[in-house]
């Protein structure tokens, strides 16, 4: 049977360590005399109590964890979190419902960066402050989560990045507690590195935090509703392409670039495959714009670059309104919408190692057609790569579209377009932000779409951050049955 203690010990300590952070944008909004001060303060005492309240009843008990139990963890754990920090987003003077509180908070931990506010740029420092929290706080979450704990429950293929031989489950919490530690530093120090290089190029102090932390988290939560637009600034815009790219990359990779190794980044097969991806439809849309916009080379350039780097990181900023480039560029953003960065970045997405397994297969499969007596291996980063690992990038793939395909439908159903229903669950299950056309387009936001769809998109949300066996796992009778 699953023990329930060592989950609630561990969602307590997160849901308290979540509670303590409310308690920055509370002190932002009092040094600045916003009233919500008070709303963050009450929030955070009820988080830090139900957290504390949870780690009491477990303590004294083992902490080790079982596969099962694992699975039950993860997803509660994003799950207990997202309805937490909606309570502040809830009760501030933004007018969001309860519906739209729960939806921005999904977005904000998930790290997708989809919104239902408008008027960011009249609301409060501390409101605006805990939405960029949420994302950097969901950005080192995923890394940990991506690196110590899917890898051990064989999710998707992500059994190809075990740090470790040993698959025993009691080391799942003691490694992502090591793991954790050892990012940290240099999650921290990115952190850093951008807001000061944000701060030089031209934001004010507070925007410079704020974007730092949405940058690095590949998130895409704006302190203003025109996102990256509004500054209009091509210096900042490069900062942010850099960035954002930093963020895409396996993190696991700068940990050993700090201990001597800096030759694996560049030697990493996802790496190399994900740069080229990103040169190559960057190379695209430039060329689109430069024959058909009017727009001169580098601002050609320049528009193309932000905005494909933006959506192929699933950061999801915008310097200009490219759901009004044409047709050839909403295919090109929509289909960027599906790739997303390396595992083991803050990036959503299918994930590059995914196409390149497949490729690797596919190729396997045309010299076999060629060479019937031939012998050949399909390989990822010069190993082969175990059929187990290739059986569930397959499955992933096939549920990805399954999911994709069943939640259009329900999203047309509820009235919207095709255009609008396809491109927000492939934003929301990509954890992308933006979608295309007029409505959830770089221009619009999610604010006006039906409840019903509010729900179903926090879901996938959900779902596209966890890898999706994580959570559909939990609802089949057999994974309960001792």
């Amino acid at each position: 049977m699953i023990d329930p203690r060592p989950v609630t010990f561990v969602v307590g300590i997160l849901v308290a360590t979540l509670g303590a952070v409310m308690a920055v944008p509370a002190m932002v909004d009092l040094a600045y005399g916003a009233p919500d001060w008070t709303v963050f303060a009450a929030s955070s005492v009820i988080t830090l109590f139900a957290g504390g309240a949870m780690t009491i009843m477990a303590r004294g008990r083992a902490v080790d964890l079982t596969i099962r139990e694992a699975f039950v963890l993860t997803t509660f754990a994003w799950v207990a979190l997202a309805g937490f920090a909606a309570l502040p987003l809830y009760f501030a003077d933004a007018g969001l419902s309860f519906t739209d509180a729960v939806f921005e908070a999904v977005s904000g931990i998930t790290t997708t960066g989809a919104t239902v506010v408008v008027g960011l740029d009249v609301l409060s420092r501390g409101f605006l402050l805990w939405r960029a929290l949420l994302q950097w706080l969901g950005g080192i979450g995923i890394i940990v989560m991506a690196i110590a704990v899917l890898p051990m429950l064989q999710v998707g293929g992500m059994q190809l990045f075990r740090l470790e031989s040993s698959d025993t489950s009691d080391k799942i919490l003691p490694r992502a507690t090591q793991i954790a530690g050892s990012l940290a530093g240099i999650y921290v120090a990115l952190t850093l590195i951008c807001a000061t290089a944000y701060r030089v190029a031209g934001m004010d102090t507070f925007d410079a935090i704020a974007h730092a932390m949405t940058t690095i988290a590949t998130g895409g939560y704006s302190t203003h509703d025109a996102s990256f637009a509004f500054f209009n600034n091509p210096a900042l815009e490069v900062i942010a392409v850099t960035f954002m790219l930093i963020g895409a990359l396996p993190f696991i990779l700068y940990v050993q670039a700090v201990a001597g190794r800096p030759g694996f980044i560049f030697r990493d097969s996802q790496v190399k495959w994900f740069l080229g991806a990103v040169t190559g439809l960057v190379l695209l849309a430039f060329t689109d714009q430069f024959l058909n916009s009017g727009r001169a080379g580098l601002e050609a350039l320049r528009h193309a670059a932000f905005n494909v780097v933006s959506v192929i990181t699933t950061t999801g900023y915008a310097s200009t309104d490219f759901g009004a480039w044409g047709a050839f560029a909403t295919a090109l953003f929509f289909f960027a919408l599906f790739i997303g960065g390396c595992t083991g970045s803050t990036s959503g997405g299918i994930k590059i190692f995914r196409f390149e397994v497949l490729f690797q297969h596919m190729n396997v499969q045309l010299s076999r057609v060629s060479y019937p007596h031939g012998v050949f291996t399909p390989r990822f980063n010069n190993r082969p790569i175990p059929d187990e690992a290739s059986r569930s990038v397959m499955a992933f793939f096939l549920l990805f579209m399954i999911l994709f395909a069943v939640l259009s439908v329900a999203l047309g159903l509820l009235g919207l377009d095709a255009l609008t229903a396809l491109s927000a669950v492939a934003t929301a299950l990509a954890n992308v932000g933006p979608g295309l056309g007029e409505i959830i387009g770089p221009a619009g936001n999610f604010a006006s779409l039906p409840e019903t769809a509010k729900w179903l998109l926090s879901f996938a949300m959900l779902l596209g951050r966890l890898e999706l066996f994580t959570v559909l796992v939990l609802f089949t009778p057999a994974f309960w049955r001792s």
